[in-house]
């Protein structure tokens, strides 16, 4: 989750939310990490989680991720938990929660959802104190 955190500190030069995402393959070394893009790129897709999914994949050679691990410092919105399922990611690390569009819990449960084709193991609340704290910081800082 640091390393996560680290690349979420990058994208407010860009002007984009603190969002962090670092994907490890199944023996635990890094494959690709990414931060927010939005703003930056012009692009609504552009989230951390999508970005890390797609040079994982540019990577790896190979859109299915199996046995992979996804660290993110917010819980992904409905677009990012529904790539994480199509990925065929195995494991899900979440920071902080998101309650106004969270899809593994808060507002729907997309990685678990048990009429898909996959189910992806949630690992919750790591360094949520420091994941939500940098998003506190961004967006009072925007006021």
């Amino acid at each position: 989750m640091r390393l996560a955190l680290a690349e979420a500190a990058l994208a407010p030069a860009h002007g984009d939310v603190p969002i962090g995402a670092v994907l490890l393959n199944p023996s635990g070394e890094v494959v690709a990490a990414a931060h927010n893009e939005r703003e930056l790129t012009g692009d609504p897709t552009a989230h951390a989680e999508v970005l890390a999914l797609r040079r994982a994949s540019e990577t790896t050679g190979s859109w299915r991720l199996d046995g992979h691990t996804l660290v993110v410092t917010l819980e992904p919105c409905t677009m990012c938990a529904g790539a994480v399922v199509l990925a065929r990611i195995e494991r899900l690390v979440i920071g902080a929660w998101d309650a106004k569009a969270g899809a593994v819990s808060s507002v729907f449960d997309v990685v678990r959802d048990p009429r898909l084709n996959h189910r992806v193991e949630v690992v919750p609340g790591v360094e949520a104190q420091a994941c939500g704290g940098l998003l506190r910081q961004f967006f009072e800082a925007q006021r």
